[in-house]
């Protein structure tokens, strides 16, 4: 089982990025992805989240109206579009794969998250 992240990169403040994570070595049915970011000296935080079925989706308060999650046609690629970036966006940004036993649930609590991926780096400069 393998999550691989991507598209991270250097940004301006107002900018947009997408990354990118392809889920591959097993099928996904029934498996929420979320992605998580941790700033440097700080915790890790919850991002947002997305149900297999791709029709629902879970966001953190602190980028809610700016990031958008979407799930590829595979379902096993998850995007996650950047608009509107902040220095305070600066991160290793992960996806991560949680079951979650159902096609339409997008929000799962972070300890079931149980696939990781390996992380793409994120900087805004201000």
């Amino acid at each position: 089982v393998q999550l691989q992240a991507s598209g991270g990169g250097l940004v301006q403040a107002g900018g947009s990025l997408r990354l990118s994570c392809a889920a591959s070595g097993r099928d996904f049915s029934g498996y929420t992805m979320g992605w998580f970011r941790r700033a440097p000296g700080k915790e890790r935080e919850f991002v947002g989240s997305i149900s297999w079925s791709g029709d629902s989706t879970y966001y953190a308060g602190s980028v809610k109206g700016r990031f958008t999650i979407s799930r590829g046609n595979d379902r096993n690629t998850v995007y996650l579009q950047m608009d509107l970036l902040k220095p305070e966006d600066t991160a290793v940004y992960y996806c991560a794969a949680a079951f979650a036993g159902s096609h339409r649930v997008s929000y799962v609590p972070e300890s079931r998250y149980s696939k990781w991926g390996q992380g793409t780096q994120v900087t805004v400069s201000s």
